[in-house]
């Protein structure tokens, strides 16, 4: 695989760190609350935009350029994959399914088994809120696999395993088994004090577009949950 020299760091906003970057793809770490690519309302607090100036030194006419493979919630934090030519792009997008997504999530309550997996149909309504639905042909199917990682008093840490990609799919359907997501604004339990959504893209495995390599790359868990389960506990995967 052939590394790429950074060009620095400095344009680079507070909280987006660099995990892996080569010639064809770039890897970051998202902070809550950045978005990850520009919508109507915000146009340049977004990974997308600081990874671009990143890649062109701060020269708006440089010809370098990246490209969104996938994207996070706002809220979410974690790891984010970009591609720097369009064929990567293709090729990551291509194998997405195939692709392992890993999340860390902590949730209200006490899990009543070790493990399980979820499977609903997950439909978006008209003020963009999903909600499940029994109706298979109105609803997108919706898979996740769950394993209770650590449990503390109120909360669980979960490792999530995202078997389809679905907008909210985790949020929803963790609130849906009465375990919503702590800090969850729109799917969570009223009063949630809790500081952010708990919720983290924690790893992802998926071959190199250009050396076909198998690749695991990981975003550290936020401290910030430890405040809900005790001490962070390794993972695998």
């Amino acid at each position: 695989m052939r590394d790429q020299a950074r060009p620095g760091s400095r344009h680079l906003p507070p909280g987006l760190n660099i995990i892996h970057e080569d010639r064809d793809i770039i890897v970051v770490d998202k902070p809550a609350g950045m978005l990850t690519m520009a919508t109507e309302t915000e146009k340049t607090r977004t990974a997308y935009y600081a990874l671009t100036d990143y890649v062109r030194k701060g020269n708006a006419k440089s010809r370098y350029r990246i490209f969104i493979v996938h994207r996070l919630d706002r809220e979410t934090s974690g790891i984010l994959l970009f591609a720097k030519t369009e064929a990567a792009k293709r090729t990551l997008q291509d194998q997405w399914e195939d692709t392992t997504k890993i999340y860390a999530a902590v949730v209200h309550g006490q899990m009543d088994k070790a493990s399980g997996t979820v499977v609903s149909h997950l439909v978006e309504s008209g003020v963009h809120k999903v909600y499940s639905t029994r109706d298979a042909k109105l609803g997108k199917l919706a898979q996740t696999a769950w394993t209770v990682v650590r449990e503390k008093g109120a909360y669980s840490l979960l490792r999530i395993e995202l078997l389809t990609g679905r907008k909210h799919q985790i949020r929803v359907q963790m609130a849906d088994l009465g375990h919503p997501v702590a800090g969850d604004k729109k799917y969570g339990v009223k009063g949630d004090a809790f500081s952010r959504l708990a919720l983290h893209a924690r790893t992802l495995t998926f071959a190199h577009p250009f050396s076909g390599a198998s690749m695991t790359l990981e975003a550290p868990m936020p401290g910030v949950f430890a405040q809900l389960t005790g001490r962070a506990v390794p993972e695998e995967g």
